[in-house]
């Protein structure tokens, strides 16, 4: 019994890598593309609004660990200022806890569209730089999230005991998650470095010598973004960027060295440096005597054409 075999024709990643696809069919790809992603941001935020009171409840444990925070009853409370205040809070956790759920979906959706324009060794960059990015941006949450506790127990300090502080709880959530976003991004900060290196605009040797400037970046960007006038947190954020631009100084390095970056000729010069010339003259020999060519014949003039009644005679 024989099967035949179906012959299948190119993908859709080959039809548009190599430019067959039509406009039309790119937005028909496009359309499917964000209809995936928004199902799933959808299954997401629904996953997300079941999860809003534990992740809120996380949310409030840096502030509910100070010892001032406990009332007369014992317990950690907040202040609700407005009926549905709680209720669009829990819609702006599941909103969040959606959109990080659902996450591999919507990026793979993303990826899926703009790879096919992208060479091989670009998506080969993506790969390694998203790999590396979604770490960073984790570790960048967590400092946050101890950050939150120590700027907390700076602030709550200053007030008495003759003042009740009670929070209010949608601007301490705002508050937290404002922090942790913003700390996730500053950590992206080395992956910026590595592009730089890995696309050939800077190499590791330049990058070290501005690290002087980089600390002092740091630190003046960690003391404007930080929420809190405490010490800690500004130290923090600077100490961990001034680590991780050291450690992408150093895979900028090894970078260098495999690819050879600094072995050309003029690589151990400054930019304001002359390079060495060599002063040994050499003497220059008796030059053999060319013979003389041959004049050129001059060309000779085209005859004029005959008259067409000329051409041919009675025969032809």
């Amino acid at each position: 019994m024989g099967f035949a075999l179906r012959r299948r024709g190119p993908s859709k990643f080959d039809r548009a890598a190599d430019g067959s696809m039509t406009l039309i069919e790119h937005f028909r790809e496009l359309r499917t593309r964000l209809f995936r992603a928004s199902l799933a941001v959808v299954a997401g935020i629904t996953l997300g609004f079941w999860l809003a009171d534990p992740v809120r409840a996380l949310l409030q444990q840096p502030y509910c660990n100070l010892p001032t925070s406990i009332g007369p009853d014992g317990q950690c409370t907040f202040v609700q200022l407005g009926p549905a205040d709680v209720f669009l809070l829990n819609l702006k956790i599941a909103l969040w806890v959606g959109l990080i759920a659902a996450a591999p979906v919507w990026l793979y959706q993303l990826w899926a569209f703009i790879a096919p324009g992208l060479h091989r060794h670009e998506r080969r960059y993506a790969y390694i730089f998203t790999a590396i990015a979604a770490p960073l941006f984790a570790a960048g949450a967590v400092l946050a999230y101890f950050v939150v506790q120590k700027g907390l127990e700076f602030l709550m300090n200053f007030a008495g005991d003759d003042i009740n502080t009670t929070l209010e709880v949608t601007r301490y959530i705002s508050f937290v998650t404002n922090l942790i976003l913003l700390f996730g991004v500053a950590f992206e900060f080395p992956l910026v470095v590595l592009m730089l290196n890995f696309v050939g605009i800077t190499s590791a040797k330049r990058l070290l010598s501005w690290w002087r400037v980089a600390v002092f970046i740091f630190f003046a960007f960690a003391a404007l973004v930080t929420p809190t006038p405490d010490p800690f947190g500004m130290s923090a954020l600077a100490l961990c960027l001034s680590a991780l631009y050291f450690a992408a100084v150093g895979v900028a390095y090894l970078n260098d060295r495999r690819r050879g970056r600094g072995k050309e000729v003029y690589a151990g010069l400054d930019d304001d440096e002359a390079s060495p010339l060599d002063d040994d003259p050499q003497p220059v020999g008796a030059v053999e005597q060319v013979d003389a060519v041959d004049p050129i014949v001059p060309a000779q003039p085209v005859p004029q054409p005959l008259p067409i009644e000329r051409r041919y005679d009675d025969m032809t």
